[in-house]
């Protein structure tokens, strides 16, 4: 079963009754037609199916947290690196021009809030997405060229000490899984 939240972080599924460890996830990895162009990036996973099973997954978008809509214009970090995003020094923009900074950053806070609320210490998202790229982004000339770097929620969850891992990385996840079950045990 996965839990689902809206845009004011309330649960749109139902929670399982057995206590497990959560695991973050982009909506749209799980067939949510929630990407800047109203489609999604489903990925067919027997980890996540197991994970799905086990009431593990709590899915969300952070661009629609931050109250993006869908569909909505692209938009890239300026110059790719979601750490001058944080610290107030650069932005994220449409590919029309349009500032959207505010909602990226709405919407990484808002899911480091639902990480905190359920304790949890694993995330999956979408690769080369300017709020979840794990290790590539667009370097802002919508050039579709990718330079190095994290989108903003990636950014702020790692900075919070959450491992996060791109929807290539499953294995990795489920490793860091199992230490972290072993850790805490």
């Amino acid at each position: 079963m996965t839990i689902h939240f809206d845009s004011d972080n309330r649960q749109t599924g139902t929670p399982t009754e057995k206590r497990v460890g959560k695991i973050l996830i982009s909506a749209c990895l799980l067939g949510e037609n929630v990407r800047y162009d109203g489609s999604n990036s489903q990925i067919n996973s027997n980890i996540l199916d197991q994970w799905e099973q086990e009431g593990r997954l709590i899915s969300t978008c952070p661009e629609m947290a931050g109250g993006l809509p869908v569909p909505r214009v692209p938009a890239e970090i300026d110059g790719g690196n979601a750490d001058t995003i944080l610290q107030g020094k650069s932005g994220i923009w449409r590919k029309d021009g349009i500032d959207v900074t505010d909602a990226y950053l709405n919407g990484a806070e808002m899911t480091l809030a639902l990480c905190m609320k359920h304790n949890i210490r694993i995330a999956i998202l979408k690769e080369g997405s300017p709020s979840c790229g794990v290790a590539c982004v667009n370097d802002g000339s919508f050039s579709s060229h990718k330079v190095e770097g994290q989108g903003v929620t990636a950014r702020l969850l790692t900075r919070h000490g959450i491992s996060v891992f791109s929807e290539r990385q499953l294995s990795d996840a489920a490793a860091r899984l199992t230490e972290l079950e072993y850790c805490y045990s």
